[in-house]
């Protein structure tokens, strides 16, 4: 798995010189031979791989406002051992969305490297960022536990503020390649 996992971050087309970075840092930590998956919650490893999935529809997207990170972020988790994180992100969505999601592509769109925050931090996320495109019309049925409320933002409305500190830069990432089609 570390293979194609490594083989998914190589193909990142990087947007600008932090995904670069970012880019190279999970290459060279994925090469090192350390965990790559959390094995102890909430920091062990300290550093651990995450798939986001961004769900999209009309220049709109969801978040969550997530109760421990007091955020408003893009749905996703951690990525399990053996689990590829395409993988992780379609059962995120039904454990989190309850829904069977259609990714945009199985290989990430984004990759970012983050220091997290809230009650459990002390660790970095190296998360991998896919898409998805999805009706917001179709009613979402969210895990309560772990989500205060979910939201469709239209992209001019976006808390960025409030957000994964990398979410401006996807939305532009992602509009990016809209353009080039």
């Amino acid at each position: 798995m570390r293979r194609t996992i490594l083989k998914d971050v190589r193909k990142i087309e990087p947007l600008d010189d932090l995904e670069a970075e970012h880019q190279r840092d999970a290459i060279e930590w994925i090469e090192s031979g350390a965990e790559l998956c959390r094995q102890v919650k909430p920091a062990t490893p300290p550093k651990h791989l995450v798939s986001y999935f961004v769900l999209t529809d009309d220049d709109h997207f969801l978040l969550v406002e997530h109760r421990n990170a007091g955020l408003w972020l893009p749905t996703g988790g951690h990525v399990e051992s053996d689990e590829r994180p395409s993988e992780t992100a379609r059962r995120e969505a039904k454990e989190e969305l309850g829904i069977e999601p259609r990714l945009l592509s199985e290989e990430p769109l984004f990759i970012t490297s983050t220091k997290t925050v809230g009650r459990t931090g002390g660790h970095s996320d190296i998360s991998l960022w896919y898409v998805v495109v999805h009706p917001r019309t179709e009613e979402l049925h969210f895990d309560q536990t772990e989500f205060k409320s979910i939201r469709w933002f239209h992209r001019d409305e976006l808390p960025l503020d409030r957000c994964d500190p990398h979410m401006g830069r996807f939305i532009q990432k992602l509009g990016s390649l809209a353009n080039r089609r």
